[in-house]
């Protein structure tokens, strides 16, 4: 007994504060194996990082997590910058950040590539309906998952139906819809708190094990975390020109009709009014991109999504395909190819800059809002609505798979043609809903096989 008494755990040891380059493998690894949309991504870097490497505690992981749900955009990727931050400055948030993104990033060019010059031929154009039925149990997944967090009482029962029917029925833009669920939490928070109070994360049953940055803080190491007064004007000073300057460059040198121009003003404001993740903001890009710009047809979009669950990082880089193809059909005096391709880099920069430029600025006063009640109730609220949008994708989607025609009866509602229903694709998102929510059967094992249904399906009843 006494043998065993004097072994000290090896999880009450201090963990070593990680050099940069080790920080950089670590960063590499999670950018390459970060599959399964953001719950995935999350998982992937607590596991990494709180778990087996203890570079940063429970408490202030869940802590930083709660800011980024915050914000706009990728909360998986802008987690990354924040740690990555803390451990080692700025230099640390860039390469943590960018990592993230670029594995998923270079394979999205690829395949982008590969769909605007094969789309068309038949091995290619099954495939991909295989894929659209996946894509669609993976977003109606996505409502149930995202539902059963936030849906916890009539109240954001109500509101996420009330984002549905504003979206859907009414042609309210998504913006919109985050500012008015946010103002209703925020004024719900005072006139009925139980309602509106958002869950907590990491009370009770977390234990408070410390990592390698919480015992940096203890040692008075962090100074860099301490905000200053010239702290807020200095970050915009540099971010903001970093982010917008090659966007108004573009629009000086080619004109505000220009496709490169489009591509930098939607994205960019794209980057601001994310918020709820990239099944969210889908919505709101479909919308546009489909029935404003023109860029795209509703099945591409479904396309691009599948394209975006096949590769690692942020889901968000659908984005990037949507980008790509814009300017592979409007290239002006480029080759497509190459418009394309620069396309598609234009985008990313658009969407992800900001992400850099958000926790940059309001890190170092992340201290202020912990226990806000009021941001919480706002938080809660928006990602209440957040599922009314989702649903609406869903609904989108499945119009767009299963029908072959679709008829607009007002104010943005679309309802299906009865007569034009395929039943291969009806058939095909059964299965992978069953594949998906009953079987649990993985996302890439269900698009590969989906996939492969597709072109079976067809060549069939061809």
């Amino acid at each position: 007994m006494s043998a065993v008494l004097s072994k000290k755990p090896a999880e009450i040891q201090e963990p070593a504060v990680p050099s940069f380059r080790q920080a950089v493998k670590v960063w590499a690894k999670i950018g390459v194996l970060s599959f399964g949309g953001p719950a995935g991504q999350i998982a992937l870097m607590h596991k990494e990082l709180v778990e087996e490497r203890r570079w940063i505690g429970e408490q202030r992981f869940l802590h930083a997590l709660n800011y980024c749900m915050l914000l706009p955009g990728p909360e998986a990727q802008q987690l990354a910058i924040y740690i990555g931050w803390l451990l080692h400055k700025t230099a640390g948030g860039l390469v943590a950040g960018i990592l993230f993104v670029v594995p998923g990033a270079l394979v999205m060019l690829v395949l982008s590539s590969l769909y605007a010059l094969y789309g068309d031929v038949p091995l290619v154009a099954a495939l991909f309906f295989g894929v659209k039925a996946t894509v669609l149990a993976i977003v109606i997944e996505a409502v149930i998952r995202i539902g059963r967090r936030a849906l916890k009482n009539p109240i954001m029962v109500s509101i996420a139906l009330a984002a549905f029917i504003a979206i859907y029925a009414l042609n309210v833009p998504f913006p919109l819809i985050v500012l008015l669920a946010g103002l209703t939490g925020w004024i719900g928070n005072r006139s009925a708190p139980a309602f509106f109070s958002a869950a907590s994360q990491g009370k009770g049953d977390v234990p408070d094990i410390k990592g390698a940055v919480d015992l940096m803080f203890e040692r008075g190491e962090l100074t860099h975390v301490r905000p200053t007064r010239w702290h807020a004007p200095r970050t915009l000073a540099i971010w903001l020109p970093i982010w917008l300057g090659p966007v108004l460059l573009i629009w000086a040198f080619t004109g505000p009709a220009s496709v490169w121009t489009q591509i930098g003003g939607f994205f960019s404001v794209m980057a601001v009014v994310t918020f709820g993740g990239a099944y969210a903001a889908l919505a709101y890009v479909a919308q546009a991109a489909v029935e404003y710009f023109g860029w795209l047809a509703p099945g591409e979009m479904v396309d691009g999504l599948g394209l975006a669950e096949t590769t690692p990082g942020p889901l968000i880089l659908v984005l990037q395909f949507v980008g790509f193809v814009a300017a592979f059909r409007q290239p002006g005096l480029l080759a497509p190819l190459v418009a394309g391709l620069f396309g598609g880099l234009f985008t990313l920069w658009a969407t992800f800059t900001p992400c850099f430029l958000w926790i940059f600025l309001g890190a170092p006063y992340i201290e202020a809002l912990r226990g806000n009640k009021a941001l919480s109730a706002a938080l809660g609220a928006i990602t209440a609505a957040v599922v009314g949008v989702i649903m609406n994708l869903a609904l989108w989607f499945g119009l767009h798979v299963i029908f072959g025609e679709v008829r607009n009866v007002g104010l943005g509602m679309d309802v299906p043609v009865l007569s034009s229903i395929d039943w291969r694709a009806a058939l095909l998102s059964c299965a992978s809903m069953i594949a998906i929510l009953k079987l649990k059967i993985g996302m890439l094992p269900t698009l590969a096989g989906s996939a492969l249904a597709g072109v079976l399906l067809l060549a069939v009843s061809s």
